[in-house]
């Protein structure tokens, strides 16, 4: 049984979710970036998600969100749909678009972790070898200088969305928002921040891969292999599923997240125990979405444990 997760109204997560056996289906040409900014647009706007970054690779999807409403499940079961059933059109796809793996979710605590999240998240085609310079990349992406300036703007697919449906607009905009803490005096130096991680981050790409003697790949190539190939590069299995980051050095916000993460767990276990048993009137801890929204558990919405 997998452990449960606390879904706060307001947090802030990078979420990544990977495509079946490393596809290249979501290889960067015309099409496939309309898709994705399109659903990812209706379904931001449909559930009240705010988006910070983004960044799609040809094997994976990066974004760094902030669930306002506590409705994040929705969200991404609505995307995801989106995005397969478009995909599946697209290339002409038969079978499952997304890997067997549960999407990862980081729930991101702190300053320094937004920074460094939304860095690895925008510097993440260096990062891989595919370019040079994060910017260079022709998938669907942003640029520090982007963060709470920025718009993405898509027009409505020619595939799979029906343009009788009235929930499919004919154009869809999505502005990239500042993530939560940030204000309007402080945004320009936490772009700088941005910038300044995704220089450190793109220096250590460029540094394995002169380590190993290889060369980049290059924005041209990567628009060009087949979506039908697949990444042949060693990948370790996931052996963690972190459900947090507080950024490096910071010890005493882990600790805290670590205690505040056991205490969830602890409380929910305990409720979900008595509920099993019989007692419908078991008090979950604040947090719990899974058995509120499929079986009407009584939830304990006084502290919220973050």
């Amino acid at each position: 049984m997998s452990q449960p997760r606390q879904i706060a109204p307001g947090a802030t997560y990078l979420i990544t979710r990977r495509v079946v056996r490393r596809h290249f289906l979501f290889r960067p040409d015309a099409a496939i970036n309309q898709l994705l900014v399109y659903a990812l647009a209706v379904s931001a706007r449909r559930y009240g998600v705010e988006v910070h970054a983004v960044c799609a690779m040809s094997t994976h999807l990066h974004l760094v969100v902030t669930d306002v409403q506590g409705v994040l499940p929705r969200f991404l079961q609505f995307f995801h749909r989106l995005v397969a059933l478009g995909t599946k059109v697209l290339r002409q796809w038969e079978g499952p678009v997304w890997d067997h793996e549960a999407t990862s979710l980081v729930r991101l605590l702190t300053h320094a972790a937004m920074v460094e999240k939304i860095a690895y998240v925008l510097a993440n085609p260096a990062a891989a070898g595919l370019v040079r310079h994060a910017k260079e990349w022709p998938g669907v992406k942003v640029h520090a200088g982007e963060l709470g300036l920025g718009m993405l703007h898509a027009p409505r697919p020619v595939v799979y969305f029906d343009p009788k449906n009235p929930q499919w607009i004919e154009e869809t905009t999505l502005p990239l928002t500042l993530p939560p803490g940030i204000e309007h005096d402080s945004a320009e130096a936490f772009r700088r921040e941005v910038a300044a991680e995704i220089e450190r981050q793109e220096a250590l790409a460029h540094a394995e891969v002169q380590r190993q003697g290889l060369r980049f790949l290059g924005a041209e190539r990567a628009s060009n292999v087949s979506p039908y190939e697949r990444a042949t590069s060693f990948e370790a299995l996931r052996d963690r599923n972190p459900t947090f980051a507080v950024g490096r050095e910071q010890g005493d916000a882990w600790r805290t997240a670590a205690a505040a993460v056991r205490s969830f767990r602890a409380s929910y276990r305990a409720a979900l125990g008595q509920w099993c048993a019989g007692v419908r009137s078991a008090l979950f801890p604040a947090g719990t979405w899974w058995m509120r929204a499929f079986h009407g558990v009584l939830v304990n919405e006084a502290v919220l444990v973050v």
